[in-house]
């Protein structure tokens, strides 16, 4: 028998207003009832190191599916360890049945399935990320083309915003939070430094941490995308660059939406290619190309052992045949988000 079916909130207690981690900290006890003390270890670290940390601001009400997945994906990306995930959201499902027997919640929205298929494509990410890449300029106009024609809004920004996120090799989320002060146009380098979220009371930036926090180098073609936004906004540098149909911040999920993203790779050839993957098309373009390794790292996030995945096998093409050509650049030395210095100056023969 469950001893802690009759242990309720004492009344008084406002759920409603409740967030996730005030709400695991006050049903702590009769959320864990049961568990073994070998278990509780990996559990109370879970909670702490990762679910408080991805998710514990939101209100327990208002956590739903698209919040624990957005965690859930942010858990594998950071490269936690199967284990690591799998106790980190088994606490959180914990935690949440014990808000659906109070009556906070209707359903668990942390019981997800599929999960485990993320993680194993994950490490495929990280052994051999070039095969996720577009083969090409072409291949790129051709899906940017193919998802402004099919766009139940119409809207022409979704094909920039693809055609920007491919030659920067970068998330959508951080393209919608660019603003024009993030571009240094004397060496033609973006300042990685904030992201967009989805949250419960809208979407939100937040600032990059750590390796999320870098130097992109720009293309001539990423240069093109940018130089007419950069000109309009010459005022304004707190401007967003690329934003979605409404003039406002954007999140890959409702760029999916409108522009039937799923159906038009599966028509195009590349049913592998989900809407993060252009990160992997603009690495290994830059990588073709010939820019120097610790740019590649600075660029990507990554550590070298990482990053030396996107280098071709048989060495860099030549730049003129190559939709990752680097930009010529003069730039000072600069500061990674994982506090490496490298010299953005491309060496001299």
């Amino acid at each position: 028998m469950n001893d802690n079916a009759g242990s309720r909130i004492p009344p008084g207690t406002d759920t409603h207003t409740m967030s996730l981690t005030a709400y695991g900290e006050h049903r702590w006890e009769a959320a864990m009832h049961g568990l073994e003390t070998l278990t509780m270890s990996p559990y109370q670290a879970g909670w702490r190191l990762r679910v408080v940390p991805s998710i514990g601001h939101v209100l327990v009400r208002k956590v739903t599916r698209r919040v624990v997945n957005r965690a859930l994906h942010c858990w594998i990306a950071d490269e936690c360890g199967l284990s690591t995930v799998k106790n980190s959201l088994a606490v959180l499902v914990r935690v949440l049945e014990q808000a659906v027997r109070d009556g906070v919640l209707d359903a668990n929205p942390a019981r997800v399935a599929g999960w485990q298929q993320e993680y194993q494509r994950a490490q495929a990410e990280r052994t051999a990320p070039r095969s996720l890449a577009l083969p090409g300029a072409d291949a790129l106009e051709r899906l940017a083309t193919t998802l402004v024609r099919r766009a139940s809004d119409g809207y022409e920004g979704w094909g920039d915003i693809v055609r920007f996120a491919a030659w920067t090799g970068t998330r959508f989320s951080e393209v919608s939070a660019l603003r024009a002060q993030d571009i240094d146009m004397s060496t033609w380098t973006w300042q990685v430094q904030h992201f967009t979220v989805s949250e419960p009371e809208g979407l939100h930036d937040r600032p990059c941490r750590g390796r999320h926090h870098r130097v992109v180098p720009l293309r001539p073609a990423a240069r093109e995308l940018a130089a007419g936004r950069l000109e309009t906004a010459r005022h304004r540098p707190q401007a967003r660059l690329f934003t979605g149909p409404h003039r406002s911040r954007f999140t890959a999920a409702a760029l999916r939406d409108a522009t039937h993203w799923d159906d038009v790779v599966d028509e195009l050839g590349h049913e592998y290619l989900r809407r993060q993957d252009l990160r992997h098309t603009g690495l290994t373009w830059m990588a073709d190309a010939g820019l120097p390794l610790p740019l590649l790292c600075g660029a990507a996030g990554r550590p070298p052992q990482d990053t030396r995945r996107y280098l071709p096998p048989d060495g860099p093409r030549v730049p003129a045949q190559s939709p990752g050509e680097p930009p010529a650049s003069s730039a000072p030395t600069r500061r990674t988000g994982g506090g490496r210095t490298v010299s953005l100056r491309p060496p001299t023969e």
